[in-house]
């Protein structure tokens, strides 16, 4: 017996250390001595960005979400199809709705030029710039751990099983983010990333004209004048009345029966988020300070440290 509790214990010793080395291979100041321009680089060109498509900054917030939500934060999402790649831009969350990649070219492009060399992970860019898009939106900053490197290979069915889907209900999200080792908290925090950006039509119909115990249904029939029965799936509606500034209207409008897909009304429908969400609405000081928490812990799934993976060339594909 005594031996069972010693090498039970052994094991523990021995996970927590190699959680530690991949842990203390991350540092805000990771780039500070190899290429001290490299984050003021990385903030030049997204503000670029958003200040010509103030969209941008949500759609560069949305890919850092997708690639961490696929086998952790390694920058697969960005890889192109090929021979070996099995590319998750075609999956279901991803085609036709992605986009940003042009934006990640250019600063992995300018960044590379001012470093002298690539030093700098896809990764650590997607991390970096889904934090400088929401500063540009006036939502809150944090300190973004870096080091992380980049994968070799990409998953089309990871990224078609893993993504939360917009007709989730509280339950399903709940185990989807425990997947990703997040609680209710982050759930709440981090769906408020929707305080920015658009949806298509193809994903809050169903909600829209079938759905109608838990929506308003003025805010119902608005949608349905941009949203056919039929038809018009890339049309686009804005997440919250705001769609280019980061406050709390997103979670006033749950409140009020008016979250645009059925995953974001899920977050208030009678259950244990709804307290949470309540809080938010009124407290956009607690909601940043919660966002920029749940950010820094969503950016440490499951990374590739030290010599894992690689520092691609191109962030498209692998070396």
């Amino acid at each position: 017996m005594a031996s069972s509790y010693s090498f039970l214990f052994l094991h523990m010793l021995v996970m927590f250390f190699l959680a530690s080395i991949a842990f203390s291979d991350l540092s805000d100041d990771f780039y500070d001595d190899i290429c001290p321009q490299a984050l003021p680089t990385i903030r030049r060109v997204v503000e670029d960005a958003v200040r010509q498509e103030r969209r941008m900054g949500a759609s560069l917030l949305r890919l850092h979400f997708h690639d961490c939500f696929v086998n952790g934060c390694d920058a697969s999402i960005l890889l192109d199809q090929t021979a070996t790649i099995d590319s998750e831009k075609t999956a279901r969350p991803n085609n036709n709705s992605a986009r940003g990649f042009e934006v990640i070219d250019r600063i992995k492009s300018e960044v590379d030029k001012v470093c002298g060399r690539p030093v700098v992970s896809c990764a650590d860019i997607l991390a970096v710039a889904a934090r400088d898009s929401v500063v540009a939106l006036h939502g809150p900053t944090w300190e973004v751990e870096l080091g992380r490197r980049d994968s070799t290979t990409a998953s089309r069915t990871t990224a078609n099983n893993d993504i939360p889907t917009p007709l989730m209900d509280l339950p399903a999200l709940i185990d989807n983010f425990k997947k990703q080792g997040l609680d209710e908290e982050d759930l709440v925090a981090l769906s408020g990333g929707h305080t920015l950006g658009f949806s298509q039509c193809s994903t809050f119909r169903n909600r829209i004209y079938n759905e109608n115990n838990n929506i308003d249904s003025t805010f119902a029939s608005q949608r349905q004048a941009n949203c056919p029965r039929s038809g018009g799936d890339s049309n686009l509606a804005s997440l919250d009345p705001t769609p280019a500034l980061f406050d709390s209207k997103y979670f006033t409008n749950l409140v009020s029966k008016k979250g645009l897909l059925h995953s974001d009304q899920a977050l208030f429908s009678g259950g244990e988020t709804d307290e949470l969400v309540k809080t938010y609405s009124t407290n956009l000081r607690t909601f940043s300070k919660d966002f920029a928490k749940s950010m820094i812990k969503m950016g440490n799934i499951k990374l590739l440290t030290g010599n894992q993976g690689q520092i691609r060339v191109d962030c498209r594909k692998v070396n």
